[in-house]
């Protein structure tokens, strides 16, 4: 038989000429059929024996060059379902068949059609299912709000923003999430990130401890503010506070105790006492990103640090994930000390969020509508957790999940060089998601982990299980 060809239930044309010998030309021949749209998604390839055969390659050639495939995204290997071709968008002038499937091959959709470029779905971190976002009882608390506002409200805004929503903040806060505060020491912000480069500048050029892994451009606003970030060794009890002591010139640390952000874990108890007593002994401040504080599925959620020391730590919140990014307010619980200085660089002209939608949060938090949003938001965040769990235990037992006790998001843990490959075989999937490499800090220390840090609040519910099955074709084959 010659070996420019193989039986796939049809002829197909395998051309194995080129560089590189006869694997790399297999690899080069089945990328091409499966790219020019000759092999269909979904549809199932020989055994490595049976092709081997046909083309009169060594069986461990053949399933080299599949095993390749499948870490690159374009194939597919499952138990009891063989090597498939990857549910992918076809390239400009790419043809799939149009004669009408049966079995269960009609029962799969592509997560998309167009570029892989451009995702269908969003699986990366820092975003909630706007989706969900409460329009009716939004609605009726600016109704009120607006009814019962002062004249004043309409003009100009202070810098520390309304005192209605700041007093409705104070006693939610207190209640919720054990903050210590009155609404003299509330700051309100265009999001999370002006509070961050407020305070930052507030307290000056000098260095600052971060967590290992984190977001970037969190450790580029405090850059810009003329502040060096200091790594801490992030681990399975969070960042490592203990190290602060033994710094010098470190004016403060950033934290996120509640559910450090990407790995998932709590601070542990013993961490946030040594952040706090490093606070008080060296006179320097705690900055608690109480990320995903109140997301939190199996037991109640941790208080908020702020409440051990409110003199040396300062508790950031936003709505941003708890209702929309859209509305662009979050908060700043702050020393006595500090509220001068934030709200004199504040009153500079930075900009603010709008005192109406401002109104209408303080209304929405006095009448326990937020209360009743987040309870019913957590039970359908939670009930995605559980369905991607699920998922994994039933179709991909070889993979391990962390970081599931609170928050929006699930750690993925993946074999050593692998991480990458995967990443780009789920943007192949219309799946757009991160890997945990992509959140460490360049001059950390510690080793590089291979996972994927995989959102689960983005994607609306209706299209919820298309998105994991998509996520489970881009997983690794089980070694």
């Amino acid at each position: 038989m010659p070996s420019s060809w193989a039986t796939f239930g049809r002829d197909l044309h395998l051309d194995l000429s080129g560089p590189g010998g006869r694997r790399a030309g297999l690899i080069r021949a089945l990328r091409d059929a499966v790219r020019s749209g000759r092999l269909a998604p979904d549809t199932r390839l020989p055994s490595s024996r049976s092709l081997a055969a046909d083309l009169g390659l060594a069986r461990n050639t053949v399933a080299d060059a599949y095993a390749e495939l499948v870490a690159e995204g374009w194939l597919t290997a499952r138990q009891g379902s063989g090597t498939r071709v990857a549910w992918r968008p076809l390239p400009d002038g790419g043809r799939a068949s149009t004669r009408p499937r049966t079995g269960p091959a009609a029962r799969r959709t592509p997560v998309r059609a167009g570029r892989p470029d451009r995702p269908r779905f969003d699986l990366t971190a820092g975003t909630a299912d706007v989706s969900a976002f409460p329009r009716t009882a939004w609605l009726a608390a600016a109704r009120r709000a607006l009814t019962a506002a002062p004249s004043e409200a309409f003009g100009y805004n202070t810098p520390a923003g309304r005192p209605e929503l700041r007093t409705a903040l104070a006693d939610y806060l207190a209640r919720a999430r054990g903050v210590r505060a009155d609404p003299e020491r509330i700051v309100l912000c265009a999001g999370f990130p002006q509070g961050l480069s407020l305070l930052s500048r507030a307290l000056g050029p000098g260095r600052i401890a971060v967590e290992s892994y984190g977001l970037d451009f969190h450790r580029a606003v405090l850059t810009r503010a003329g502040l060096d970030t200091v790594p801490l060794p992030v681990d399975a009890h969070g960042a490592d506070t203990r190290q602060l002591a033994g710094l010098d010139d470190v004016r403060a640390a950033l934290l996120t105790p509640a559910h450090q952000f990407p790995t998932g874990v709590p601070l542990h108890p013993d961490r946030r006492a040594a952040a706090v007593n490093w606070a008080r002994s060296a006179g320097g401040y705690v900055l608690d990103d109480d990320y995903d504080g109140e997301f939190r599925y199996d037991r109640q959620p941790v208080g908020a640090l702020q409440g051990l020391d409110p003199d040396h730590v300062v508790h950031f919140g936003t709505a941003s994930k708890n209702l929309a990014p859209a509305l662009r307010i979050a908060w700043m619980v702050l020393p006595d000390r500090l509220v001068d200085p934030v709200l004199e660089l504040k009153g500079t002209g930075e900009w603010q969020s709008g005192a109406l939608d401002q109104l209408t949060l303080a209304d929405f938090l006095a009448s326990g509508a937020y209360d009743r949003h987040l309870r019913g938001m957590r039970l359908r965040y939670r009930r995605r957790r559980d369905q991607l769990v699920a998922a994994l235990a039933e179709r991909a037992p070889h993979v391990r999940v962390s970081g599931i006790a609170a928050g929006l998001h699930a750690v993925l843990e993946l074999p050593p060089g692998t991480e990458q490959a995967v990443v780009e075989a789920a943007r192949w999937q219309g799946l757009a998601l991160e890997g945990l490499s992509r959140f460490r800090d360049p001059t950390a220390p510690q080793p590089t982990r291979d996972a994927l840090v995989v959102a689960y609040g983005t994607p609306p519910d209706h299209s919820f299980t298309g998105v994991l099955d998509a996520l489970l074709r881009a997983l690794p084959p089980a070694l």
